[in-house]
């Protein structure tokens, strides 16, 4: 057994209610190792679970993402070793500084890469993977609408969609943002806090004509713009919801909007198998020891700063990817 300090969500509610604890945890069990902690991803599932939008019982040690070093191993463990390196991005209770984890949950991380900018990339990095890949798997030519594309996936995003052959349209909400965008591949950067008409800039930007996909993790707020914004047959990709919850939909939009697809993908139906995991992770890790990527991380704070920390995330007063630091 061993004293940990954690995160802990007592109950739900705001940032406020967000307490650090000493917590016991217990030697790996089987299928299971010891990880210190070196680095926890902050992202807007914890701010769902914590608000209860995706409910979970309480009291819960926040966070699913981070990286660190192993230290022990629990019985039938035969391909992680003590003192490797690894990353994890779909495990709850990870905003702690020790940790017990699956084995068949860690994806390696490569040499020359970071731990903090592996806990960085894990969810968002295999986010971004999956959703140029799998659900709309982009090719030469295709044209895409990024949302919050200064954000930690919207960044990933351009940069996967432009490797591919595929141009970029990029909405962010401020100068410095867009310029972001602009330096990760987007081929036109739109600030939509200014857009007295989103959907029709977008059209402009693209000829005229509608966009094969668009990639929205803010919901609520661009929703409607995001459908306006397609070809016929497009597809809209709704993998967040930053500004709120998207309010239930009707079908025949879809229909006048020209034979629509929507989509409401999460990163855990991607991931469902250790080869699809080992396939995602490595993809990113490997892309970002090796240069071919950028992520950029935009802040760390340590736990007992984690009340601001999600504050700045729902604010959406950040650029990149926003660390704790156990």
């Amino acid at each position: 057994m061993t004293t940990a300090r954690a995160l802990v969500v007592p109950r739900t509610g705001d940032s406020g209610v967000l307490e650090v604890r000493d917590v016991e945890v217990a030697d790996p069990g089987p299928g299971e190792v010891q990880v210190e902690v070196a680095a926890v991803g902050v992202n807007f599932i914890d701010v769902y679970q914590r608000q209860g939008v995706y409910p979970l019982s309480t009291p819960f040690v926040s966070c699913s993402e981070g990286a660190g070093t192993v230290t022990s191993l629990g019985a039938g463990v035969t391909d992680v070793a003590v003192g490797d390196r690894v990353a994890w991005g779909q495990e709850l209770g990870s905003a702690a500084t020790i940790v017990n984890r699956a084995a068949q949950a860690l994806v390696p991380v490569p040499e020359g890469l970071e731990l903090d900018v592996a806990a960085a990339a894990m969810l968002q990095g295999m986010t971004a993977h999956y959703l140029v890949n799998s659900t709309y798997p982009v090719r030469e030519g295709t044209v895409a609408l990024v949302h919050a594309a200064a954000g930690g996936v919207g960044q990933l995003l351009v940069q996967l969609v432009t490797a591919k052959g595929g141009t970029v349209i990029a909405t962010a909400g401020s100068p410095e943002k867009l310029e972001i965008a602009r330096s990760r591949g987007a081929a036109v950067a739109i600030d939509y806090r200014q857009s007295e008409d989103l959907a029709g800039d977008v059209r402009r930007a693209n000829g005229g004509q509608g966009v094969d996909v668009v990639y929205d993790g803010v919901g609520r707020s661009t929703f409607d713009a995001s459908l306006a914004s397609l070809r016929p047959r497009g597809l809209m990709v709704l993998f967040g919801g930053a500004s709120g919850q998207v309010p239930p939909l009707d079908l025949q939009r879809l229909n006048s909007g020209g034979s629509l697809f929507v989509t409401r993908p999460t990163l855990a139906h991607y991931v469902a198998s250790r080869q699809e995991l080992l396939q995602r992770g490595t993809s990113i890790l490997g892309d970002l020891a090796a240069g071919r990527l950028t992520l950029e991380v935009g802040g760390r704070y340590s736990m007992d700063e984690a009340a601001r920390a999600y504050d700045d995330l729902e604010a959406r007063r950040t650029v990149g990817k926003l660390l704790l630091v156990p």
